[in-house]
C-alpha cells in the first residue's frame, strides 16, 4: 500500500495531475538544494587541505538518504511545502505556481 494516499495528499482540493506537477517541482527543489550543499562541502574540504584536521560539513540527512520524490511527497503531506493554485487568466485557464 502506498502511503500517504493520493486522497490524503490532495485533500480534495487538487486532482492527480496537479499533484504530479507539484511533486515533481518539489523534488527538483530538494535536488537543487542537495547539490548546493554538496558543492559547498566539497569546496570547504578542498580549502582545508593545508591543515591536518579534516573539515566536516554535515549534509542534510533526509536529502542524502532518501530519494527526492519520496522527500517531496513527505514534505507535501506534512505541510512543509504547500501547493498553490493561482487564479484563472484571461483565457479561462487556471495557472499553477507549483509548490
Amino acid at each position: 500500500m502506498i502511503y500517504p494516499t493520493i486522497e490524503e495528499l490532495t485533500k480534495g482540493k487538487f486532482n492527480r495531475y496537479e499533484l504530479a506537477i507539484a511533486t515533481a517541482k518539489c523534488a527538483r527543489i530538494i535536488t537543487t538544494d542537495y547539490i548546493k550543499q554538496r558543492e559547498f562541502a566539497e569546496k570547504a574540504q578542498a580549502g582545508s587541505k593545508d591543515s591536518d584536521k579534516p573539515v566536516v560539513i554535515p549534509l542534510d540527512k533526509e536529502c542524502r538518504d532518501e530519494k527526492p520524490l519520496k522527500n517531496a511527497i513527505n514534505k507535501i503531506y506534512d505541510g512543509t511545502y504547500v501547493i498553490v493554485k493561482c487564479e484563472e487568466n484571461e483565457n479561462g485557464e487556471t495557472e499553477y505556481r507549483g509548490v
